[in-house]
């Protein structure tokens, strides 16, 4: 673990606590991270898509694990502020191996990690929910074998994947919401949700900051926050 690692760790989960909606700038290399840390971002999240792009790769968990804990770790290095590190679906197929690319990623300084519900791979559907509660388990407990703080973002894809209607899509993600949480995330995201009816409906059933991404007809930082949206991503 980095030296300084639990004080950025107190203070990136700090953030998703202010009365304004955090913006968590997406980066994808040192250069990138500098940029964004002079523009006054309190945050950063390492963008998968951006850092496999960067190196040739394609998204979707197609760079090697090696490449991409190091990429963190670099830009870890070249910054002051936390850094979130993007894990997909956690490069591995199953939970204990989820937990150890995770740590990894801790180990390489990031103080929160993003894992997603969607298999690699583009299968169009979710990973089985008590898969996936196991799975943040273990990455919480990899995590306290070491000491380390970690703020566990819990992505789940109805609508990022477009699966079933409206309505089932909101139960399907408040209740896969409440069963990460219940596991150990600290904080749900919800990419593709942006109508803000629907948003309003999320936000008042999970208990805990709710996250979405910035695509067009997002709403803006005013509305997310009587939406009680309490951190927005750019993604790739």
């Amino acid at each position: 673990m980095k030296s300084g690692h639990n004080e950025r760790a107190r203070r990136f989960n700090e953030l998703h606590r202010t009365t304004d909606p955090f913006v968590i700038g997406s980066v994808w290399d040192p250069a990138s991270a500098v940029v964004f840390e002079r523009a006054g971002f309190a945050a950063l999240g390492t963008s998968s898509a951006g850092v496999a792009y960067s190196q040739g790769f394609p998204d979707g968990q197609v760079i090697p694990l090696d490449a991409m804990i190091e990429a963190i770790g670099r830009i870890v290095d070249s910054v002051r502020i936390p850094v979130s590190a993007d894990m997909e679906a956690g490069f591995g197929t199953t939970p204990e191996a989820i937990a150890a690319a995770c740590l990894r990623a801790i180990e390489a300084g990031a103080v929160g990690v993003n894992i997603e519900d969607a298999p690699a791979g583009g299968s169009g559907s979710l990973v089985d929910v008590d898969y996936q509660c196991e799975a943040i388990r273990r990455i919480r407990q990899a995590a306290q074998s070491i000491g380390a703080g970690l703020f566990i973002n819990a992505r789940t894809d109805a609508f990022w994947l477009g699966l079933w209607d409206e309505p089932e899509r909101i139960a399907q993600s408040i209740a896969r919401a409440r069963a990460y949480l219940e596991a150990g995330a600290d904080g749900i995201f919800i990419p593709g949700a942006l109508d803000p009816i629907t948003v309003r409906a999320l936000t008042s059933a999970i208990n805990a900051p709710v996250n979405i991404l910035a695509m067009p007809g997002c709403p803006d930082i005013g509305h997310l926050r009587k939406l009680g949206v309490w951190r927005l991503s750019q993604g790739s």
